[in-house]
């Protein structure tokens, strides 16, 4: 069953969610590994490994054992900070065009800011980032209410100069994503279709 989110009962929906259906397994799942969790601090607690640390004179052996208990730990701790996106996982279905009908007349569209963040080059390519950014730009979304803010935490040359040039294409980009209504308004998306290239397409990848 869909659950729709709306502002109100007459408004047509922005988005809907559905509950995943792996949502049963991952909270099954989530109560096995409670268990083992539970049973292994149990072990380390009250088994044999304190009674060795302190009869230990032996610095090594209870740096070992004081070591596997806080792996245990680290290794429970990164688990428990997982798991609350997976006690109810959902998938979305947004509805774009619904947005015109639940303005008023004037057409007023809410301001807009997007954020993209990047910091390494090599592992977050400037092609990538770049991409994302024109997709957004080329949004059917009114001009002067959308602002995309890109921050490089890592000041890379190569990201600038990717964004540089990523100007120069903007200008032909986004008025060819206006006038076609192009669903797939990433370039590289775009491109890396297998369809019948036009003039128009065939010159825009040039540029």
């Amino acid at each position: 069953m869909a659950l729709t989110q709306s502002p109100s009962n007459s408004s047509p929906p922005l988005h809907t969610f559905y509950a995943h259906r792996r949502e049963v397994p991952y909270r099954l799942f989530a109560v096995v590994y409670l268990s083992v969790l539970l049973l292994l601090f149990y072990h380390h607690l009250y088994n044999s490994n304190l009674v060795k640390i302190s009869n230990s004179a032996s610095f090594p052996s209870i740096f070992l054992h004081l070591f596997m208990i806080f792996s245990d730990f680290v290794i429970a701790f990164m688990w428990a900070t997982t798991q609350a996106f997976r006690m109810r996982p959902i998938q979305r279905q947004t509805f774009p065009d619904n947005l015109a009908k639940m303005l008023d007349k004037s057409g007023e569209y809410p301001r807009l800011d997007v954020f993209i963040c990047t910091a390494d080059p090599y592992k977050e390519l400037p092609l990538s980032v770049v991409d994302t950014a024109l997709s957004m730009m080329a949004y059917e979304y009114p001009t002067d209410k959308i602002s995309v803010y890109v921050s490089d935490d890592g000041g890379s040359k190569l990201t600038l100069f990717a964004f540089i040039e990523a100007v120069r294409f903007a200008c032909n980009w986004l008025p060819f994503c206006r006038e076609k209504r192009l669903v797939e308004r990433s370039p590289e998306a775009y491109f890396s279709k297998n369809h019948c290239w036009s003039s128009d397409d065939e010159e825009m990848k040039v540029s």
